[in-house]
């Protein structure tokens, strides 16, 4: 029998840079909404939420939702020990 997810898993073809396929069965769901929520709390200062979205395109990497990149690349260079540096105001 068809069903969408049984062509998700039989037809699984390398993601194109730029495409990013819809999160069907939930998996990066929880990611998601913790950095809506940490925007929210934030009054939507979004440097102040950098480790959220840094979790969230890992675990779309990890599930094949999204082509893998290094960090250094997405600009989460910061965030690789766990924790946002300081950035200088000039």
């Amino acid at each position: 029998r068809l069903t969408a997810r049984n062509i998700l898993i039989k037809h699984h073809a390398p993601i194109i840079m730029g495409r990013f396929p819809l999160d069907h069965f939930g998996e990066c769901k929880s990611f998601k909404e913790k950095f809506m929520k940490c925007l929210c709390d934030n009054k939507f200062e979004n440097a102040l939420c950098r480790n959220e979205p840094k979790d969230y395109l890992e675990c779309r990497m990890d599930r094949q939702l999204t082509e893998q990149e290094p960090l250094e690349k997405l600009r989460l260079e910061d965030l690789i020990d766990g924790k946002p540096k300081a950035k200088t105001k000039f």
